[in-house]
């Protein structure tokens, strides 16, 4: 006999969510508009403990106020994995594997997985919904992703939003788009896993391309031209890694999330790439961040991935030469120029 979802039966639905930063922060307060229970695991106890004691993030999104009849905070991975329907990971890439080391398959058996990272495991080059099911064997028809252009800081702000929901079983990504919909936030379904994914995974790099000619002191026309072939070399990607006849990059989960990202003020990507074109060094950037650019650890793999593939990427190769190799980043973006159009 099939188990009937706990949401149907109108009971909460319950959730685990994975990371203690600015965006799991905000995927809580948009879920606790609707009818779930939400066990949060954060890794410092003293997070922990001020969440319990004042309803809400000491170090992000700190006017988010969250209902505490509806969020627990927890220390113990364990025990906020306990008889949750879903588990949304919110934790950096490059952390994942730590934060998660002392996991079983047990622990995610029966569960729906949600990645809410746009970055890829390093040195595995692996997206992490691979990363999971071949380390943690969770079907890809029992995960699905979140996309779109929103962020965190406007959730905070209740200023309307779009995401979308990507997962090879629509019916799992329309379930936890109706668990996300609400009075500011409109999340729709998509059948394209890998395709979001990805590109929500490059459009970071792209982010940070934008920030260093920024840097450099190039101007709104240079980068509108980059950002429009960026969208290109993301579809020749797409097109040769994972066909799909169906997809249109012209959504807002694809268009729309490399759009904001590319011209916001909160892309922590974009930051990092003009102060890497202001002249700091990449330690000395992520020291005054003091917060993850998923973009630096996405460009090396996608670069290495693509070494496989041979698909013509400059704004990601000039990326990671600045990055990685050390290029003069007015050298790097002065031989990029010659392959925009």
């Amino acid at each position: 006999m099939t188990e009937i979802p706990a949401f149907k039966k109108g009971l909460p639905t319950q959730i685990a969510v994975l990371g203690g930063g600015s965006w799991a922060t905000a995927i809580i307060k948009i879920l606790t508009e609707n009818n779930v229970k939400i066990k949060w695991w954060l890794r410092r106890k003293s997070d922990v403990d001020f969440i319990k004691k004042y309803n809400h993030n000491p170090s992000y999104l700190t006017d988010a106020l969250l209902n505490p009849r509806k969020v627990k905070a927890y220390y113990k991975m364990y025990d906020a994995l306990y008889g949750v329907d879903y588990v949304i990971l919110a934790v950096p890439a490059a952390f994942i594997p730590d934060a998660l080391k002392n996991l079983t398959r047990n622990h995610f058996a029966g569960k729906k997985v949600v990645s809410a990272i746009k970055g890829m495991i390093p040195d595995e080059n692996m997206l992490v919904t691979d990363w999971m099911e071949k380390v943690f064997g969770v079907p890809l028809t029992q995960m699905c992703v979140i996309a779109g252009p929103c962020h965190a800081e406007e959730v905070a702000l209740e200023k309307q939003s779009y995401l979308t929901i990507g997962s090879p079983n629509i019916h799992l990504a329309q379930e936890f788009s109706n668990l996300l919909s609400c009075r500011y936030i409109q999340a729709n379904p998509i059948a394209d896993l890998y395709g979001v994914e990805y590109c929500a995974v490059i459009k970071n790099v792209v982010a940070m391309a934008c920030g260093i000619t920024h840097g450099l002191g190039f101007g709104d026309n240079f980068q509108a031209v980059m950002v429009s072939n960026a969208m290109q070399e993301i579809k020749r990607f797409l097109d040769f890694a994972y066909p799909q006849v169906s997809r249109d990059l012209n959504n807002s989960g694809y268009l729309g999330d490399l759009l904001v990202t590319a011209y916001s003020q909160f892309s922590r990507n974009r930051t990092f790439g003009n102060m890497i074109g202001r002249g700091y060094s990449v330690k000395s950037a992520q020291i005054e961040m003091n917060m993850i650019a998923e973009g630096y650890y996405a460009v090396k793999s996608i670069y290495q991935i693509n070494q496989k593939y041979g698909v013509e990427m400059p704004i990601i190769d000039a990326v990671y030469k600045i990055l990685y190799e050390r290029a003069v980043p007015i050298a790097e973006i002065n031989i990029l120029k010659t392959h925009l159009k």
